[in-house]
């Protein structure tokens, strides 16, 4: 048996999809890191089914430390990030998660144009 205290968790890190529209074949991928209950890290995608794989359509992600949104196009892949929400981590992750689920028909349709 351990004392109490003698055990610390020192990260935790959860990933998980979700199916936005079966029939579009749109999905989105969230994967995050915490320390100490502290948000430290996370990405979260929009993904399309085509008919030759997956697409990436956008990655929210704090890679550089701060919460940065890229676009994905047809032709030009992966542009430039952006800064999309200025708050903490945790913040800007759930209004990534909250841009996706509100907006993915959009970002899809703005990636086939």
């Amino acid at each position: 048996m351990c004392a109490p205290g003698s055990l610390t968790v020192r990260w935790v890190s959860a990933r998980y999809w979700e199916i936005l529209d079966f029939a579009l074949g749109a999905a989105m991928w969230v994967e995050f890191k915490t320390v100490r209950a502290k948000l430290v890290g996370y990405v979260v995608v929009l993904a399309l089914a085509v008919d030759d794989g997956v697409e990436t359509i956008r990655v929210y992600d704090a890679a550089h430390g701060f919460n940065e949104m890229h676009r994905y196009t047809r032709s030009g892949g992966k542009q430039d990030g952006t800064e999309f929400y200025s708050g903490t981590l945790g913040e800007g992750m759930l209004a990534a998660i909250a841009d996706i689920e509100g907006g993915y028909r959009m970002m899809i349709e703005g990636w086939r144009r």
